[in-house]
């Protein structure tokens, strides 16, 4: 110990006078917390050893393995019934946006059939086309004058798929 006051008047630069420094060598320094106490380390070496089985704990590692996979599957058969009900809201709304999506493109296509139909747009056709009017004599008529649905059949009967009369006349 006398050689770290020694080092610690050396650094702060306090040198004691000689004979100071005597009287102090007497007088007992203060040892340490536990200083007489000497820890020695051994090397060990455990390679010869051999663990003794045990018979139990095959058993209990199978126990505990079985409780760990009921407690799973009791938490999966909590959480499920509110995962199935998330994946059906998100099910939902895509339907939902789906169903948007196809009454627009209904409303899209319904305008565009009423442009394709349109009287103005069938009569240009029918100009591009050199369509015309039938003669009034070759129009047939869907309504009978008598009102009878028979009477068109037998029309239809007597008559060829072009209007002429067909061989058997009544």
């Amino acid at each position: 110990m006398a050689a770290l006051a020694t080092v610690y008047s050396r650094l702060t630069g306090h040198e004691a006078p000689r004979s100071a420094a005597r009287a102090k060598a007497t007088v007992p320094v203060r040892a340490f917390p536990s200083e007489d106490i000497y820890f020695f380390a051994k090397r060990i070496d455990n390679s010869r050893v051999v663990r003794q089985a045990d018979p139990k704990a095959g058993g209990v590692c199978w126990k505990m393995i079985g409780s760990v996979g009921v407690a799973a599957m009791l938490l999966v058969g909590v959480l499920l019934p509110s995962a199935y009900g998330l994946l059906a809201g998100y099910q939902l709304q895509s339907l939902k946006d789906e169903a948007r999506r196809l009454a627009s493109q209904e409303a899209s296509l319904e305008m565009q059939e009423a442009q394709l139909l349109s009287p103005a747009r069938m009569e240009e056709l029918a100009r591009m086309q050199q369509f015309i009017d039938p003669e009034a004599q070759k129009v047939v008529y869907l309504d009978s004058k008598d009102g009878s649905a028979v009477a068109l059949n037998e029309r239809a009967l007597n008559e060829g798929p072009f209007g002429q009369k067909t061989t058997g006349e009544k």
